[in-house]
Parts: structure tokens; sequence; C-alpha cells
């Protein structure tokens, strides 16, 4: 197939802080807990909870959890997005389609205004958030951003908006070799978990399709692997606030599993790249709440990341908005 008029693709994820710094977590929180998709409340009521509470206690505590997953390349999450970056600019050539590939996040470095600006030489841009299943409160957020930078725009590209990927073969297929590969390297444990990161049940009640596509994505993966229902689990991870979110929880199932002596694998479908969420939440905190429950083996399986099998799923995902 081949292309001669330059298509821009604006890869997309959700943020990190510039540095595993109280300083840089301040300012990227503030961004994020901005944005009344995450945080939907009124402005009187949430701003002042936020910069009087939020903003002065969590990013000490926010950045020593940073402090523990930061590489020499920085950032997990920002280090992955580049390899994703460079590999489908690469399959893209290789295809013998003009494409120029740029690496964007919602919050924080680089900004997808800044992506955008960077595609203005393209007469289309497709934009590809790295959220597989749809949520107002992550790929919408990228929708308002884009919109955002597009208002202020004499000339604007056609511009082309991935929705979600969640049941996409190549996708389901990438997520099946993924645990397959890592069961023949750890051994396999009693039970597969899947953890996706949790909303408020109230955005689900309003019509979120989010949890529906969550549950989609997970029995079609159990499918591929040929699993009975004993045999895994779909939880929901990341609560916090008081209002009613999502169930099961990831680490109360985390405790009931240890209570029962099992092994667990654990996998995160819901995330293109390992981050605090994985890294730091899953194969740090619920690993230990897994073993002092009386867990017997706790084993991490990480996210599609840089993966062959994920680029070509993104790539098939790219190429059907081509026509």
């Amino acid at each position: 197939m081949t292309q001669h008029t330059p298509v821009g693709v604006l890869l997309v994820n959700l943020g990190t802080p510039d540095a595993p710094t109280s300083k840089a977590v301040r300012t990227y929180l503030a961004e994020f807990l901005h944005d009344k998709r995450v945080v939907d409340l009124s402005r009187w009521i949430w701003c002042p909870v936020l910069h009087g509470v939020i903003l002065r206690v969590r990013p000490p505590k926010v950045a020593k959890l940073y402090q523990s997953i930061w590489t020499e390349q920085g950032s997990p999450l920002l280090a992955i997005g580049k390899q994703q970056q460079q590999s489908l600019q690469q399959k893209l050539n290789e295809a013998n389609i003009s494409a120029s590939v740029e690496l964007a996040m919602t919050y924080g470095n680089p900004s997808i205004a800044a992506g955008m600006q960077a595609l203005s030489h393209c007469k289309k841009v497709i934009v590809l958030p790295l959220y597989p299943q749809f949520s107002s409160a992550t790929t919408a957020s990228v929708f308002d951003r884009v919109a955002r930078f597009a208002k202020h725009q004499w000339v604007l590209p056609e511009i082309t908006f991935v929705r979600d990927y969640y049941d996409h073969p190549l996708y389901i297929k990438a997520l099946a070799e993924s645990v397959k590969n890592n069961w023949q390297t750890n051994g396999r444990g009693d039970v597969l978990l899947m953890s996706f990161h949790g909303i408020p049940k109230r955005y689900a009640t309003n019509g979120d399709p989010y949890p529906e596509q969550c549950e989609i994505t997970a029995k079609l993966l159990a499918e591929a692997l040929n699993l009975n229902d004993s045999e895994w689990k779909m939880t929901y991870q990341s609560i916090f606030g008081r209002e009613e979110w999502l169930s099961p929880f990831t680490d109360k199932t985390m405790e009931q599993l240890g209570n029962q002596g099992k092994s667990v694998d654990v996998i995160c479908p819901g995330f293109s790249a390992d981050c605090l969420e994985t890294l730091e939440e899953i194969e740090e905190e619920n690993k230990t709440t897994f073993l002092n429950a009386g867990g017997k083996n706790f084993n991490y399986i990480p996210c599609l990341n840089n993966d062959a099998a994920h680029i070509d799923a993104l790539f098939d995902v790219v190429k059907a908005k081509l026509d």
C-alpha cells in the first residue's frame, strides 16, 4: 500500500511528571486533577479541596512512588511511548506509507498541542489514544485537547479520531501471546487476574461504555487462552475518593486469593505501557498484599509496551483509518 500524501499519526497516553520530585508531581497533578473529565465536581467545591489539601499533601507521597520506578531513561511511560512511536514509524515506512508519527501526553510533556503542531505539515492526522477501552475520563480528554488546539488554528488538517480498539483481533492476539510467552518462562498460576483502571460507577450509569468494553476484552482474552470461568478474574484498580467505583477491586481480590493460598498471574490489558499504576501499584503494592495474605506465587505479566505484536495491532488500527 502506498500513501503519497503525508499523514500524521498522534499517539497519546495519559502523562507523567517531568521528574520524580514533589514540585514536578505537583505541577502534573494540578493539570490532571483540574480536568473536568477526571473530576466533574463543581469548581467551587473541588478547587479549594484540590489546592488547599490535595496539592499540599499528595505530591511528596506520589513523588516517592515515582522514584521507586524511575529509570535512567526517565519515566517508564514516556520512555516506552518513545519506543512505540519509533516502532510504529518504522512499520509505516516499511509499508511505504508516507507518515509522521508523534507522541503526546494528555497531561504534562510532550503536550498534545506540541504534537499537533509538529504534524502541521500533514493534510490528515490520525489521533490514536493509547487506551484500548473508551472512557470519558481518558479518551474524551484527548479529544478535548485536540479540539482546543484546533480552535486557535487558521488551517486545519483532516482529523480522524480512533475511539477504541478493545476487541481488535490483533490486540487480543497480542495480549494472548504475551500471556503464553510469560507462562512458558515463569510457569502458570492458578488464576489469571485481569486488572483494569477503575472509574466511578456513576460514570457508567451516565452511559460511559468503559466497563462493558473491559468485560468484552477480558472475555475475548480468556477465550483466546481457552480458560474456564474458574481460571480467570476481572477486577478494577486505582480507586480513590469516597464515591462508589466499579468493582470488584483488585486489592481486595488479591487479598481473597492470598487467603485461599492461590498462585496468581496478573495482567493489565487496559494499559498500553507500563507506568506507575502497573509497576508500583500492581507489581509492588498488590504483590505485597497478596503475599501477606498467604498467597503462594505472584507473577506480573508486563504491558504490551513495545512488543512487535502490539505494534502490529496499532499499525492495523492506523491503516484502517487511512482510506
